[in-house]
């Protein structure tokens, strides 16, 4: 049973060791909503919301998700008990949307749960494997910027690179990496830059020999994915389009895309992250887990998540150091041979220090039932 003592919101700004851009957002800061909860048995777990300072990636924002936690979920759950939890969606269900602030507090839960079972976090979530392969992000920049970015992470041992790509800045970009990195699993990420009419500008990517395009067209479509996937031979992927287990289901059943991105915090959590996991197992649809460049809290949930045996691609899973001179959580996540071992510690795993905690953070929040 789990009965919450006190729930304590850290706001936390921290920056990137460079900026990073994508089609939609050049950014640097990055300011986070850190959830300490302690049951009454003084377990204490940590979740993150993920959400960005501006509504970039979802319509989300750290300050919609604090107003949210703040005034409506946090005291739905102040006050109650839970003995499992996939019960905390199932008490949130009556709030519309508002996924990252859910997520973030359902993770927080789930990491008390495993603990008070005595458990990793992997093995609640039905985890199988004891590492998981690495792969990293990266940003547009000048050209050779992004080769020597990629030469080093090649030589990192990352398993797989994500290049962010923008109409104009994509065949004759994909063309120069691929003559510098001919046999380097690369994979292109548009966020939702393309439109439909751009059909034989995409098509044109079939030569880089990619492993997926993700989310091309519109971030809340399905339907035109469905048709841009029958005039190409690369694999969509889909990431913003997935908010649901059922959202994941009519994608599979139009056949608008071949692979699909999993992040607990767009989904609502890591119960719905699991229905989605299950769902794509029984159709034999890989997945594999994306990064909202999270600080290691959320870093290590993704780690468990993708312990699940249908995460067969190498997520955004990279080392504390790609990002962070400093990480919140202790032992720094390492990649090391390409893969990054997935904790045999009770719950995420890894421990916050509570010095770098505080010093990044600006505001606190302490609620009591």
């Amino acid at each position: 049973m789990i009965q919450m003592k006190q729930l304590t919101l850290y706001h936390l700004s921290m920056w990137l060791k460079k900026p990073f851009t994508s089609s939609l957002e050049t950014f640097q800061e990055r300011k986070f909503i850190i959830i300490e909860a302690k049951d009454k048995d003084g377990v204490t777990g940590w979740g993150e919301v993920s959400a960005f300072s501006s509504p970039w990636y979802t319509e989300e924002t750290t300050e919609t998700c604090y107003h949210m936690l703040k005034d409506f979920f946090i005291p739905a759950v102040l006050r109650e008990s839970f003995t499992h939890p996939s019960d905390i969606p199932e008490k949130l269900r009556g709030f519309k949307g508002n996924r990252m602030a859910k997520a973030g507090l359902e993770a927080a839960f789930w990491d008390i749960y495993a603990q008070k079972n005595g458990i990793t976090l992997s093995e609640a979530l039905g985890g199988v494997k004891t590492e998981v392969p690495a792969g990293v992000v990266v940003g547009l920049a000048p050209l050779d910027d992004m080769l020597r970015e990629i030469d080093q992470y090649v030589k990192e041992g990352y398993q797989r690179i994500k290049l962010k790509i923008q109409p104009g800045q994509d065949i004759g970009l994909l063309k120069e990496i691929r003559r510098h990195f001919p046999r380097v699993p690369l994979m292109a990420d548009a966020n939702s830059s393309y439109d439909i009419k751009d059909i034989s500008r995409i098509k044109s990517l079939d030569e880089f020999n990619l492993m997926m395009i993700e989310q091309p067209l519109a971030d809340d479509d399905i339907v035109d994915h469905r048709h841009l996937q029958k005039h190409i031979k690369t694999s969509i992927c889909l990431d913003e389009s997935i908010r649901s287990a059922d959202d994941a289901r009519k994608a599979i059943e139009l056949g608008s895309c071949k692979i699909i991105n999993i992040k607990p915090s767009r989904v609502g959590g890591l119960t719905e992250a699991l229905k989605i996991h299950d769902l794509c197992k029984q159709h034999n649809m890989p997945v594999w887990c994306g990064g909202m460049f999270e600080t290691g809290i959320s870093r290590a949930h993704n780690i468990a998540l993708s312990s699940l045996p249908q995460f067969v691609i190498p997520g955004d899973i990279s080392s504390s150091s790609r990002y962070w001179e400093e990480d919140i959580v202790k032992p720094e996540i390492r990649i090391k041979d390409g893969f990054i071992q997935v904790p045999d510690r009770p719950g995420m795993g890894f421990e916050v220090d509570g010095n770098i905690l505080r010093k990044h953070s600006f505001k606190m929040d302490v609620f009591r039932p």
